[in-house]
C-alpha cells in the first residue's frame, strides 16, 4: 500500500465530513444560532469569558485537546495492521469526534459555560453529577501527570527541542499583546509568529540545550516536571488571552504547518507502507483488537478529554454560537489528520517490514518515538531535510501539543476542585484551586521517585477512562436533545458504541491488574467502572423521562432565536 493513496483518501474524507457532517449537524441537531448571546459576552470577565475571533480560538481548541495522545495511540495501534488504525480514525474524527466536541461545546455555552460535570447535576440528577467529576478528575490527574513525563523524557531526549518548546511562551506572550491590546492585523501576526518559532527550532537545531546533573540540586528529570509544573501552574491562572490563547493559537498555526509538512513529504517521496494492513503475527502479549483498539485510540477518533476543554474554557470563549462548528469540529479533523500522520509515520517511516518489526516487538513499544523516527525518515526522504532537523521539528511539535494539553488541564482541575467544593459548600478560589490540583498531581509524579514514574502510574486507565468520558458526555448531550424534542440519533449511535467497548475493555483490564497483582490498579479501575455504570444507568432513566416531558427552555434568557446556521 503506498502512504500517499492512504493520505489523499484520509484527507479527502475528514475535509467532507466538514463540508457535509458538521453542517448537518448545525443546522438540524444543534440548531445553531448566530444571534444566541454567548456566555463569553453575557459573563465577560476579562479572565476566563472572552470573546475571541473564531480562528484563534480553535487554535486554543485544537491545540489543547490533541496533546501527545493523538500520537501515541495510533502510533501503538498500528500493532495491529495500519487498517483498523486507520479505519477507526477516519469513521472516528467524521461520525464521533467532530460531533461529540461541537456537542459539548454546544451545550455548555448554552448553559452559560457550564462544564459537562455540572450540566451533568441538571440533566442527570446530583448523584450523576458526584461521580461524574470522579471520573473527571481522575482522567485530568492522568492527562496531566502523564503529560509532565512525557514532555520531560522528549526534552532529555531530544535537546534540540529545549529552545523552541521554551521560547514558544515568550512569542505567545508577545502575540497576545499584539492580539488584544496593539490590534495588530491577526494575519500579519500570525506570519510573526509562525516565523519566530520555526527560527527558534533552527536555533534549537543548533544549539541542544542539556542540563548539567545536578541543577539546583535537582536531577535534569526532576528539575524539567518542577520547571513544567511551575509553568502550567502560572499560566492557568493568567486571563486567557495573555498566554493560553495566543500560545494555542500561533502553536495551532505552527503545528498545522507542521503537518503540512509532513503530508507534504508523503506527496513528494510517496514512500510505501511496509507494515501489515492486519497483522497476524503480533507479538506474544499483544491484547485483543476488539475492544482494545477503540480505547488505544482515543484522541483522534473520540475523547472524553475533548469534552472538558469544550465545555471547560473554548465554551466560554466563543463569540458566535455557529462558531461553535468550526472550533469543535473541525478542531475535532485537526485532530483526526494528526493521528492519520502518526500510522502513516509510524508504518511508512520504515525501509522494510523487519525494520518496522523491531520497534513493534512489544505491544506499547511505538508511540511518540516511533512516530519521530518515522516521520523524520519521511521528512528527508520527501524534503531533503537533514535527519536530526527532521527529527527537531516531530520532537517539538510532539512537546508544543502536550505542553498545551498540560497547561490546560492544569487549568481544568481547578474548575474540577471548585466544583467539588461547591459540592460540599467550601468555596474554593481560583489560587486555592490551582494549589490543591498541582499539589495532588505533582504528588502523583513523584510518588515512585524523583525521576517523576509516578506520573505513569495510573496511565493504563486512561484508554478507558477517557471513552468511558466521552460515553457519559454523549449520555448528557442525549437527554439535552431529547429534552429539547430533537432527534437524538445522531448522539446515541456513537454513545453505545463507545460505552459497550469502553466498559468491556475496563473488565478486560481487571483480569489483566489482578493476574499482575497490581493492586491499585485494580481498585481504581473497579472505582471508575462502578461510578461509569452508575452514571450510565441514570443517564438513561433521565433519557426515558426526557421522551415523554416538556421541552426544555432553560436558555430562554440568551434568546431571541433568529435563523439557524444554514
Amino acid at each position: 500500500m503506498n502512504s500517499l493513496v492512504l493520505a489523499v483518501i484520509g484527507i479527502a474524507l475528514m475535509v467532507a465530513g466538514y463540508l457535509l457532517y458538521s453542517k448537518y449537524l448545525g443546522k438540524k441537531v444543534y440548531r445553531l444560532d448566530p444571534a444566541f448571546k454567548t456566555p463569553a459576552h453575557e459573563l465577560n470577565d476579562g479572565v476566563d469569558y472572552v470573546p475571541t475571533n473564531k480562528f484563534v480560538l480553535w487554535g486554543h481548541h485544537f491545540t489543547s485537546v490533541a496533546g501527545a495522545a493523538p500520537i501515541v495511540g495510533p502510533a501503538v495501534a498500528v500493532i495491529w495492521g495500519w487498517l483498523p488504525a486507520v479505519l477507526w480514525v477516519t469513521i472516528g474524527t467524521i461520525f464521533f469526534a467532530g460531533m461529540h466536541d461541537m456537542g459539548a461545546l454546544w451545550a455548555s455555552q448554552r448553559h452559560k459555560g457550564q462544564s459537562m460535570g455540572m450540566l451533568s447535576g441538571k440533566y442527570i440528577g446530583p448523584r450523576g453529577r458526584a461521580l461524574f467529576l470522579v471520573v473527571i478528575f481522575l482522567l485530568l490527574l492522568m492527562v496531566v501527570a502523564a503529560f509532565a513525563v512525557v514532555i520531560k523524557n522528549l526534552l532529555i531526549g531530544t535537546p534540540s527541542a529545549v529552545i523552541p518548546v521554551w521560547g514558544a511562551i515568550l512569542v505567545a506572550l508577545v502575540i497576545g499583546q499584539m492580539i488584544y491590546r496593539w490590534k495588530i492585523n491577526l494575519l500579519v501576526t500570525t506570519i510573526i509568529g509562525v516565523v519566530a518559532l520555526y527560527s527558534l527550532i533552527i536555533v534549537g537545531n543548533a544549539n541542544p540545550i542539556v542540563l548539567p546533573d545536578p541543577i539546583l540540586g535537582m536531577s535534569p528529570a526532576t528539575f524539567w516536571i518542577v520547571a513544567l509544573f511551575v509553568y502550567a501552574g502560572i499560566a492557568s491562572l493568567l486571563p486567557v488571552w495573555v498566554l493560553l490563547q495566543p500560545r494555542d493559537y500561533i502553536n495551532g498555526v505552527q503545528l498545522f504547518i507542521g503537518l503540512g509538512i509532513l503530508f507534504g513529504s508523503v506527496l513528494l517521496s510517496a514512500p510505501a507502507i511496509v507494515a501489515p494492513a492486519i497483522n497476524q503475527n503480533v507479538p506474544e502479549g499483544t491484547p485483543p483488537l476488539v475492544p482494545l483498539l477503540f480505547v488505544t485510540i482515543a484522541c483522534g477518533a473520540i475523547s472524553g478529554f475533548h469534552g472538558m476543554v469544550s465545555s471547560g474554557t473554548s465554551s466560554k470563549q466563543l463569540d458566535k454560537e455557529t462558531d461553535s462548528r468550526f472550533v469543535g469540529y473541525f478542531g475535532a479533523v485537526g485532530e483526526g489528520l494528526l493521528a492519520l500522520g502518526a500510522i502513516i509515520a509510524a508504518t511508512a517511516g520504515y525501509r522494510t517490514l523487519a525494520d518496522w518489526e523491531a520497534v513493534y516487538s512489544a505491544f506499547n513499544e511505538g508511540g511518540v518515538a516511533a512516530f519521530v523516527e518515522g516521520g523524520g525518515n519521511i521528512l528527508n526522504a520527501g524534503l531533503g531535510l537533514p535527519v536530526g532537523l527532521s527529527a527537531t521539528i516531530l520532537a517539538t511539535m510532539a512537546v508544543l501539543f502536550a505542553a498545551t494539553t498540560m497547561d490546560t488541564g492544569v487549568r481544568l482541575l481547578r474548575f474540577v476542585v471548585q466544583e467539588a467544593g461547591e459540592l460540599v459548600r467550601v468555596k474554593i478560589g481560583g489560587l486555592l484551586g490551582t494549589v490543591i490540583a498541582l499539589v495532588v498531581a505533582v504528588g502523583l509524579v513523584f510518588s515512585l521517585g524523583a525521576d517523576g514514574a509516578g506520573g505513569m502510574l495510573i496511565w493504563p486507565l486512561f484508554g478507558t477512562t477517557n471513552q468511558l468520558l466521552a460515553s457519559l458526555t454523549l449520555s448528557v448531550i442525549a437527554v439535552i436533545l431529547l429534552r429539547k424534542k430533537i432527534n437524538p440519533l445522531p448522539v446515541m449511535i456513537p454513545l453505545a458504541v463507545v460505552m459497550i467497548m469502553s466498559i468491556y475493555a475496563l473488565v478486560l483490564q481487571l483480569g489483566t491488574f489482578y493476574a499482575e497483582q497490581n493492586w491499585m490498579l485494580l481498585v481504581l479501575d473497579v472505582v471508575i467502572l462502578i461510578a461509569s455504570l452508575w452514571v450510565a444507568l441514570e443517564a438513561f432513566i433521565a433519557m426515558a423521562k426526557a421522551r415523554g416531558g416538556i421541552e426544555d427552555e432553560d436558555d430562554a434568557d440568551n434568546k431571541p432565536v433568529a435563523s439557524v446556521e444554514g
